[in-house]
């Protein structure tokens, strides 16, 4: 379902929230109209993309999950569709490897929730491909060793679990267990 936009006043720059949580997309949409911002909402790819035919944002907000889809096919789209518009791809999965991906598609920068409106502010002032990947002076464990490469076979076969698990030498229904226990960030 497409949301009408909040403010259509023409003199502030247009911004699409693409998130499949209705409340979070609600409260970002009060808090960044604040800031200046025409928003317009979307839940679904389809919805997004039909808005952004019709009237090109000049900045996103993209989630990495919407419901079954990944929000990195939007990311690409979206950048196929104007260059320009700045794109902020935000997750609650955060990784290495879609961090990266979403750089390579176009993403201005990758933040990890929770996220509030002015870490979203800071990184549309960033230029593309600034993005950092913050480095820790500690090692990572092992468990977010094997949360990484699995998330990075994952990327590079589409988010296809079977084909990302054949790939690994794992049963599927391992896999999507590794997949819900998210390792602890560190």
């Amino acid at each position: 379902m497409i949301e009408p936009s909040l403010s259509d006043n023409s003199e502030y720059p247009s911004l699409l929230i693409v998130d499949d949580d209705e409340v979070f997309c609600d409260v970002l949409s009060k808090a960044l109209t604040k800031r200046g911002f025409s928003i317009t909402c979307a839940h679904t790819i389809d919805d997004a993309l039909n808005l952004a035919e019709t009237s090109t944002p000049e900045y996103a907000i993209v989630d990495l999950k919407l419901s079954s889809e990944s929000g990195l096919v939007l990311v690409e789209k979206l950048r196929n569709l104007d260059p320009g518009t700045r794109i902020v791809m935000l997750t609650g999965y955060a990784s290495i490897a879609t961090a990266v991906e979403a750089i390579k598609l176009g993403a201005t920068h990758y933040l990890a929730k929770p996220v509030d409106a002015d870490e979203i502010m800071a990184a549309f002032e960033r230029t593309v491909g600034e993005a950092n990947i913050p480095i820790s002076a500690h090692p990572l464990s092992v468990g977010r060793l094997e949360w990484e490469y699995i998330q990075r076979i994952l990327t590079e076969n589409d988010n296809n679990i079977s084909v990302t698990a054949r790939i690994l030498n794992m049963h599927r229904r391992t896999l999507q267990r590794k997949l819900a226990k998210r390792p602890l960030r560190e």
